[in-house]
Parts: structure tokens; C-alpha cells; sequence
């Protein structure tokens, strides 16, 4: 069977690209469609030889311009001609679902989420904009909302990577989605004989919406000790609010390799998590190496944390909340209520394996209802 798979871009290695790598598991000999490629980095991962670019590609240093190509990737995602195929898969939080497909080909959409910046999050996008960016905002995203949502409905089926996804696709594009949580590599990952150590962990990208801040300060308020893992374009700030902290034991450790990540997640008390996300991985991977989680009650959270027996929720983004919420954990803590081996086994229910039985069935069940169409 001949399948293409349709990613928005491939020049950093993330989540999403993980998706589309257990995709070419699934398919091994799978083409792949995307706005832009970085070989330098991506070439390991994803051959040159089975990546088709768009016409963007040609565009000088269009891999690390392409956020502002916006306006022109409806266009260049529908010129790529995939009426040979027998199968199209898109891995998508862009435009990448915005392929034409024949009516007769079975068209599936993995979700990472509707575009961010062009629905819920438009006016937060807006507000920390330039002028020139504020501009051809307001002029184009009118546009390329209407675009969001036809393209929305030429597809057979949509999957999003969690309940909190697929409201947000119920509410911008009035479609259902089935839920397929995204890989995690669990196997990597595991539970330590040795006991936990006397630190809490955060584990992120240096980014304002992840709220490193409110663990920093929430830590430092208790006298806690916090490992902050990670880097990025906050991490000037973060470092002179640690510093700027009484009583605070903060470390930095930088990037680091997954070895050593490993080894912190395992021996922590446990991890922090501030940011309302979509999904996200890193909790799973923590809960994967037997430990609690402490995070914010919204968003995919939600999904992969249970209250009170791998973790416990903060009601609102703010260090009153977080410190009430480490005092609880502390409080269950003591009664022994964290098993590290339950811990462990509810983060397998995301490992890569589910993803890509559960991929499988969503394939089968919309070739099928193709199939009764023709």
C-alpha cells in the first residue's frame, strides 16, 4: 500500500516528530510530505530520500524563517499532488491537514492541536507582538481561520492527542475526534531501586508559559530544594528570580543528556509541573520513572495524572496555589499514598506501542468507512 504521511515541518526534533517517526514504523516505506526540512538536523531521523518539500523550500534560509511563511502554506501544502497514494496520514498543528486528497483515498489528521495562534490564543499571540507582526495579524488571520476550517472538513477522520484536543476541534471546527494519546518512550525509563532524594524537579523548555517561575518561587518560599532542568529564552530571568529568592536552593543544570535526566527523575520527590498543555510528555515520563507528579489542573494534565495516586492538582497559576499544593503532597507523601510501581504502571497506558495499536485501529476504521462509500 502506498502511504504518504504529511508533517507541518521537519527542523527540530519534538513531540510531534515523534509522532510521525512511530508513523514510520507503521509504514516503513511511507513518503513524506512537509513545508521545510533541515537536513543537518532531521537527516539522521528522516532520509533526504523519502522527504518532498514544498515549493517554500527554496526560499534562503526558509528552515528558520518558516514560522513567518503563515499567509502562504495553505497554498503550498495543497500543491502537493498525493492522488497516487492509497493512504495519507497528516501529523499536524499547523497546516499540514490542509492536503487534497482523491475522494477515494482514505485521509486521517493526527491533531496535535487547531492553530494556536489563529483561534484561543490570537489575542495573547496579538498583545506580545511588534507592530509590523500586529499588522499582518489583523490582515491575515481572518483568512486563514476560514481556510482552518474548510480544510477541516475534507477529512475522513480526525484524532487528537488528548480529550482537551479534541474540544478544542469540536469547538473551532464542529468535527468529533477520536482520542489516540501520543507515544512516550516508556521503555527507556524506569523505576529505581534506590530511595527518592530530597529535591523537587522541573523538566521544560525556558518559555513564559511554562511557569518555571511559579516553581522557583513556591520552592523557595517552603525552603525547598528544586533541580530546574532545561534552557531557553527565559532563562536569564529565571536565574535572577532564583537569585533574587530568600532561603532558595535552586539548581540549573542546563541541557543535559537523557541519562541524567533519567537519574534526576528517578531520585526525585516530584516533578513540577506549571504549564497548561496540550498533552504533554514530560509528566509521563516522570510517572514512567515511578514518581508523583505535582501540576497545574488544566489541560492534558488532566489526562495523565491521577489526583491522589500518581499526583496531586494546583487549582490556579499562581505560588499560593503551588505551595498549598507541595504542602499536600507532602502531607500524602508521608502516609505512603505514591506507589512508585502503580506510579509506573499507569504511565505504560502512553507508551508507544498503545500509540501505534491504537494509530492502527483508527486507520482500519476509516479505510473502512471509505471503503462502504465507494
Amino acid at each position: 500500500m502506498k502511504t504518504a504521511i504529511v508533517h507541518d515541518w521537519l527542523v527540530n526534533y519534538g513531540g510531534a516528530e515523534r509522532v510521525v517517526e512511530q508513523m514510520l514504523l507503521l509504514y516503513p516505506d511511507a513518503d513524506i510530505y512537509t513545508l521545510v526540512y533541515d537536513e543537518k538536523k532531521m537527516g539522521k531521523i528522516f532520509p533526504k530520500e523519502k522527504v518532498h518539500t514544498s515549493s517554500l523550500q527554496k526560499i534562503p534560509m526558509a528552515e528558520k524563517l518558516y514560522t513567518k511563511f503563515l499567509s502562504l502554506m495553505p497554498k503550498a501544502f495543497e500543491e502537493f499532488d498525493l492522488t497516487g497514494y492509497d493512504l495519507v496520514i497528516a501529523s499536524s498543528s499547523c497546516c499540514a491537514k490542509g492536503v487534497i486528497t482523491s475522494p477515494t483515498t482514505p485521509f486521517i489528521a493526527y491533531i496535535h492541536s487547531p492553530m494556536r495562534y489563529a483561534w484561543d490564543l490570537y489575542y495573547d499571540y496579538l498583545k506580545n507582538s511588534g507592530r509590523l507582526t500586529k499588522f499582518f495579524m489583523k490582515r491575515w488571520m481572518p483568512d486563514i481561520r476560514k481556510w482552518d476550517y474548510i480544510s477541516s472538513q475534507r477529512i475522513d477522520t480526525l484524532v487528537a492527542n488528548s480529550s482537551y484536543i479534541a474540544r478544542r476541534i469540536k469547538k473551532f471546527w464542529n468535527r468529533d475526534a477520536a482520542v489516540v494519546y501520543p507515544p512516550v518512550d516508556t521503555d527507556r525509563l524506569s523505576v529505581s531501586d534506590e530511595a527518592a532524594g530530597d529535591y523537587f524537579v522541573v523538566f521544560s523548555r525556558f518559555v513564559p508559559y511554562k511557569r518555571i517561575d511559579l516553581a522557583i518561587s513556591a520552592c523557595a518560599r517552603l525552603n525547598k530544594k528544586l533541580i530546574v532542568i532545561g534552557s531557553g529564552s527565559q532563562e536569564k530571568e529565571l536565574k535572577l528570580l532564583a537569585a533574587s529568592c530568600k532561603n532558595a536552593d535552586i539548581k540549573f543544570t542546563g541541557r543535559i543528556s537523557d541519562s541524567e535526566v533519567k537519574a534526576y527523575l528517578q531520585k526525585c520527590r516530584a516533578l513540577i509541573f506549571c504549564a497548561e498543555e496540550d498533552f504533554g510528555i514530560i509528566p509521563v515520563e516522570a510517572q514512567a520513572c515511578g514518581r508523583p507528579i505535582i501540576a497545574f489542573g488544566k489541560g492534558g494534565a488532566l489526562e495523565t495524572v491521577v489526583n491522589e495516586k500518581t499526583g496531586v492538582f494546583f487549582e490556579e497559576q499562581s505560588v499560593e496555589s503551588l505551595v498549598k499544593a507541595i504542602e499536600e503532597f507532602e502531607k500524602l507523601d508521608k502516609e505512603n499514598t505514591f506507589n512508585p510501581k502503580k506510579i509506573r504502571e499507569h504511565a505504560e497506558k502512553f507508551s508507544a506501542e498503545n500509540f501505534r495499536k491504537n494509530l492502527s485501529e483508527q486507520i482500519r476504521l476509516t479505510e473502512d468507512k471509505v471503503r462502504n462509500y465507494i
